[in-house]
């Protein structure tokens, strides 16, 4: 059958869609999305090719790879919807935050099972994922690593409970560095910059930023490292630095990280 579907079809889905087209994975017409935004469904059809399906339970009955990308709150009632319908051979994906896999199998029964947090740089291709998998075959797994290696790279966890941490890393993580810059830009202008100059400076240094972070990965050196270098004794960024101490920037993150994991263990209750 070769097809795979997504019910829901924000964001992170149109993402993965892009991804596994572009990768040559799957067919435009092998592709399935079911959604209750019908306008939503016409835009994906028409960007990219695919076919929306009639319902949840219709696309579940067709594909082999379901790509569960609906809200927390949403997804019991999709998992009741289509219990009976889920093709035997089928894996089943969920992309929601805080979902587990024991709860997918309580209303699918012992199917295959992946449990994915991927993040949005996924929309050019840049991103992080983490998994776990629950008694998935060889073909199942590689199925269903190949939709997320298709837009950046992926992990595999061996323990679940670990998701949760990388909910507040990797899948919250790309809200800190758009934070952080949405700040450097106010204060660029308060101090005086033109708000034009301001927010092409902080966009481009983001980018180089990112662009050395990702050489020093390949040499093994660390984020300490590059900031080290850029620390001069006496200078301005070490300035900035003591000040970021001062307020105990790593008390912050901390907080911030925390509350992120245990909203993620929350959703699964």
């Amino acid at each position: 059958m070769n097809k795979i579907g997504f019910i829901g079809s924000g964001n992170m889905a149109e993402a993965l869609i892009k991804g596994i087209i572009s990768a040559n994975l799957y067919a435009p017409e092998n592709v399935l999305v079911s959604d209750i935004r019908q306008d939503r469904l016409k835009y994906l059809a028409e960007e990219y090719g695919v076919q929306p399906a009639s319902s949840n339970t219709e696309l579940a009955s067709q594909v082999d790879v379901l790509v569960l990308s609906v809200k927390p709150q949403n997804m019991a009632a999709v998992l009741e919807e289509i219990q009976d319908s889920l093709n035997d051979s089928a894996v089943v994906i969920s992309i929601a935050a805080g979902i587990t896999t024991e709860r997918i199998a309580q209303f699918l029964g012992d199917v295959p099972i992946i449990r994915a947090m991927p993040n949005t740089p996924a929309m050019v291709d840049q991103g992080a994922t983490a998994v776990v998998i629950r008694n998935t075959g060889p073909r199942q797994f590689k199925a269903g690593l190949d939709v997320f290696m298709a837009v950046g790279k992926v992990e595999v966890l061996e323990d679940e409970s670990l998701i949760d941490a990388v909910t507040a890393v990797s899948g919250t993580g790309p809200a800190y560095f758009f934070l952080l810059m949405e700040e450097l830009i106010n204060v660029a202008i308060d101090m005086g910059l033109p708000a034009d100059i301001a927010k092409e400076l902080v966009f481009q240094t983001a980018k180089g930023a990112g662009l050395l972070a990702e050489m020093a990965y390949s040499r093994n050196e660390t984020p300490g490292q590059l900031r080290e270098r850029v620390t001069s004794p006496g200078g301005t960024t070490a300035a900035a630095m003591k000040v970021l101490k001062d307020l105990d920037f790593n008390g912050i993150m901390t907080k911030a990280l925390t509350a992120a994991r245990d909203r993620s263990r929350e959703l699964s209750q």
